[in-house]
């Protein structure tokens, strides 16, 4: 009560309502993995963000040969480690649903990606309270061993803390997919598995890889066609770099393919005379010379003598993007759109991460993230069937691992919504594991004011009556089973209910909360029999 001293109208305004539940926010992410610039632990909102903070993605690098078919063949040229794949993963995120999430920088470019770099990121995301959700990315290109040595260690630190879940990649590094999952199995270990679920295939997805001009190397052949006989005249980079000419029907055939890496071929003459150790361009020189009385011409080209292009056909063969720009738009176009239609491979835990986001925000946190379609997506890079689904989401071990597939008319769904603890009934799908986790944070952080309070009934009551009402707003939103709020959750708290005097006395006050939580139909079972005609 204040103390009043002077005269006067005074106002006190008497509190009716108990505390509150205020719900914990379920989709927060945490991504792990490499960045162009920036370290440590930072919060974002949207991929703006996250570039003025950590940068762009790491320029692939590419190789383009132009085909027999007319197209352009390209192929990716930098090492695998070098395939950091975060700045694509949170585009995938976002274009799914995602908010706002957090990143955990473990490193630049040019790190060789290492497990030591993660296990420093996992401990400082412990220290950070917001986070729901763990998505180690990039450690993906980390051996299998160190992935799930990871794997372990983020499904630890949700079973310790309570207040998170992970979202699990399958490596993939055989050419059976059956042993994949067989090594993931064997790796996961058998810890806190209903804090966790893994996602099966890898995704094609809509993203265009970045890139520099000068890192894309172009082959192409040249040609060169006689003005008078129709000698044609090419060459190629690839196979053994030799010259042979070649006798054919009222003409002749002279191919020679160019390696850029040496200076020196073997040409092989008509009179069969070979002429070895020699540099490429003396021996075009030589042979158009010998042969005289032909005016051979270059095709698109301005030059009008071959032998005036014969010191520069070496460099000509390889070039990058950038140096054939203005020299060859054709080709530089047609590079072009051939690297547009080059699209990034991802795990698909960043997109289910966005899917559990949208999911919760549109439903709710205890709607299963299943049944509902990958957006910026190709499609899945390996098809499922009915089979092969019946092995991936029941297992001896109980490790099942949630499928996405392609359906005719549908397009791409996430088919499946169960934990890592597929043989325990009580935490078997990932909703009423994280349903259990958002009531649990929920209601730890509302009962703080209860802290240092007289451990009395009326501080019991108000606890009660704080967690009834939050309990009775999910279940009229259908998070709990049950026809009547009693049959959906109850609360107790009090002297010979939930606690002794001796645990009063030790300054314990224990509320005991429990829930229906409504779990998914994973099998529609619909039974047909034949009625028998009456009349």
């Amino acid at each position: 009560m204040p103390t009043y001293t002077t005269p006067g109208v005074w106002v006190e305004e008497i509190p009716t309502l108990p505390p509150s539940v205020a719900p914990v926010a379920t989709a927060v992410p945490a991504f792990f993995g490499y960045t162009e610039q920036g370290s440590g632990v930072a919060r974002v909102a949207n991929l703006l963000e996250y570039e003025a903070l950590f940068g762009r993605a790491n320029p692939a690098k590419f190789k383009a040969t132009p085909n027999a078919d007319g197209g352009i063949d390209v192929v990716r040229t930098d090492a695998a480690s070098n395939n950091f794949l975060l700045y694509y993963g949170m585009g995938l995120y976002f274009r799914n649903g995602g908010g706002p999430c957090y990143v955990v920088s473990v490193g630049n470019y040019g790190a060789t990606p290492a497990r030591a770099d993660f296990e420093k990121g996992l401990a400082a995301l412990e220290q950070e309270d917001e986070p729901t959700l763990i998505v180690l990315l990039d450690a993906v290109n980390l051996p299998k061993t160190d992935y799930y040595a990871l794997a372990q260690a983020a499904l630890a630190q949700c079973g310790k803390l309570g207040d998170r879940f992970s979202v699990l990649d399958v490596p993939r590094d055989k050419p059976d997919i059956r042993t994949d999952i067989a090594d993931f199995r064997n790796g996961v270990g058998t810890a806190y598995l209903s804090y966790g679920a893994a996602y099966h295939p890898y995704l094609q997805s809509v993203l265009n890889y970045q890139y520099q001009e000068d890192d894309v190397q172009v082959s192409w052949p040249q040609r060169w066609a006689s003005a008078d006989n129709g000698i044609v005249v090419t060459y190629s980079r690839g196979g053994p770099a030799k010259l042979k000419i070649v006798a054919a029907a009222n003409a002749s055939a002279i191919a020679f393919d160019a390696n850029t890496e040496s200076g020196t071929l073997t040409l092989s003459l008509p009179s069969g005379k070979d002429t070895t150790g020699t540099d490429a361009a003396t021996a075009w020189k030589a042979w158009t010379q010998n042969c005289g009385g032909f005016d051979l011409a270059a095709k698109g080209d301005g030059s009008s003598k071959l032998a005036a292009l014969a010191a520069t056909a070496l460099a000509a063969v390889q070039q990058s993007l950038t140096a054939i720009k203005n020299s060859n738009t054709a080709l530089y176009n047609q590079t072009k759109a051939a690297l547009a239609g080059q699209r990034v491979v991802l795990p698909p835990s960043p997109a289910l991460a966005g899917i559990y986001a949208r999911v919760d925000g549109e439903r709710g946190v205890w709607k299963a993230p299943a049944n509902v379609s990958v957006s910026a997506i190709v499609g899945p890079v390996a098809k499922i069937s009915n089979d092969d689904q019946g092995r991936l989401n029941v297992d001896d071990s109980g490790k099942s691992i949630n499928a996405i597939r392609d359906f005719t008319g549908k397009g791409t769904l996430v088919w499946g919504a169960r934990t890592l603890a597929g043989n325990d009934n009580e935490w078997r799908y990932v909703p009423v594991r994280r349903l259990f986790i958002t009531i649990e944070e929920s209601t730890r952080k509302a009962t703080g004011f209860a802290v240092f309070e007289p451990n009395d009934a009326t501080t019991w009551l108000k606890v009660k009556a704080m967690i009834d009402s939050y309990l009775y707003g999910l279940w009229e939103q259908g998070a709990l089973a049950g026809a009547k709020p009693e049959q959906a959750y109850f609360v107790q708290v009090g002297l010979g209910k939930t606690m002794t005097a001796q645990d009063v006395l030790e300054g314990r006050m224990i509320v005991e909360i429990g829930v229906a939580a409504v779990r998914p139909a994973e099998f529609i079972i619909l039974r047909f029999y034949h009625k028998m005609q009456e009349a």
